[in-house]
């Protein structure tokens, strides 16, 4: 018997965006353990990097402002949501009505869920002698760095959903990368919160939106099922 005919079959891989949202919930866990019990070379890394930024915030006033606008206009979150709502009203006008309520019922539930974990955790904020912004509420996760994931993940992958013009998505890509990635250094330029609290913004929004997609692709699949 010719040894092939021994193989057991090979299962199909997972699609990516399971192993998506394994990887980043495990992470995102991961990482709200080791602030859960103040890892000290966690707790260390946070401080080291934010003495260092912050003397260097208040040694440059002009770049301070820089920042404090885009975090405050251009990536707060609420212009992130805002962008979200035209999204969703586009959605709406393309008769995409399940797909719009999809969009807005998960930049909601990951606010909703934001919001519960920084009560939950209720880690303090860094308090400096002379500080240059200030924020309320807890510090872990980064509101601007969860939303901006969020807005910017669900945006890239409406229009892969869709089979946008790879030129478009590519140029959404860019400006959604340097989004979220800014969003995250402005919190942290400005004193705001620590390194694992942008980290964990980061790997928050990208498993909502990792598990957004395969809730939804499972939906669709479902009623297709169900009509056939």
């Amino acid at each position: 018997m010719r040894s092939s005919q021994l193989a057991p079959p090979s299962r199909p891989a997972p699609p990516a965006p399971v192993v998506a949202a394994v990887v980043f919930t495990a992470l995102s866990v991961f990482l709200l353990l080791l602030v859960a019990v103040e890892w000290r070379p966690l707790m260390s890394l946070d401080r080291t990097v934010g003495d260092a930024l912050h003397d260097w915030a208040v040694s440059d006033p002009a770049l301070t402002r820089t920042n404090r606008i885009l975090s405050d206009w251009v990536w707060d979150p609420w212009t992130m949501r805002a962008l979200v709502a035209v999204v969703f009203v586009w959605l709406l006008r393309q008769g995409e009505r399940l797909l719009a309520l999809w969009i807005a019922a998960t930049s909601a539930v990951s606010a909703l869920v934001q919001q519960g974990l920084k009560a939950a955790v209720g880690r303090e904020r860094p308090e400096w002698p002379d500080p240059v912004d200030s924020a309320h509420f807890s510090a872990w996760p980064s509101g601007h760095a969860m939303t901006a994931t969020v807005t910017c993940g669900l945006l890239v992958w409406l229009l892969v959903l869709r089979g946008a013009d790879p030129r478009l998505r590519a140029a959404v890509l860019v400006v959604g990368t340097v989004s979220w990635v800014g969003v995250g250094v402005t919190r942290l330029y400005l004193g705001v919160h620590w390194v694992s609290d942008v980290v964990g913004g980061w790997l928050l929004g990208a498993a909502v939106v990792a598990l957004s997609a395969v809730a939804y692709g499972r939906l669709v699949a479902s009623r297709e099922g169900s009509s056939v």
